[in-house]
């Protein structure tokens, strides 16, 4: 997967990355070590048992990639810190046609609180 954008995002201009692969491995590289999944209504640390809730986590960066062959192939990796839980983590979402469509506080923290206002157009969530 390929990335097309640079955002300005908590006034830092973030890296653009070729790969989704470049910016997991950089973020691991700055600390980013938990290895985070989306669960329901939480994002998860299942090597800690750690679940957390909307309120328990910041989106400190985030980087949209298009896959390569296929445009509505899209994910997002999302740079999680937690001062609650003590960790700092890499989420991968998919986006687009592909993207979990709840409507939780954990949903529309990820897609619209911290995240939509810095896209644009087509790539900006409509619910």
């Amino acid at each position: 997967m390929r990335s097309s954008s640079v955002y300005l995002y908590k006034n830092i201009t973030m890296k653009n990355y070729e790969t989704l692969v470049d910016a997991t491995n950089d973020l691991l590289k700055r600390g980013y070590t938990a290895n985070l999944s989306l669960d329901g209504d939480t994002i998860d640390d299942k090597e800690k048992d750690i679940r957390m809730t909307a309120d328990d986590f910041e989106i400190d960066e985030f980087y949209r990639f298009e896959g390569a062959s296929n445009p509505s192939d899209m994910s997002i990796v999302y740079a999680v810190s937690s001062s609650k839980y003590n960790l700092k983590g890499v989420l991968v979402n998919a986006y687009g046609a592909y993207a979990d469509d709840s409507s939780s506080a954990l949903a529309a923290k990820l897609h619209h609180g911290q995240v939509s206002h810095n896209l644009h157009g087509e790539d900006r969530p409509t619910a």
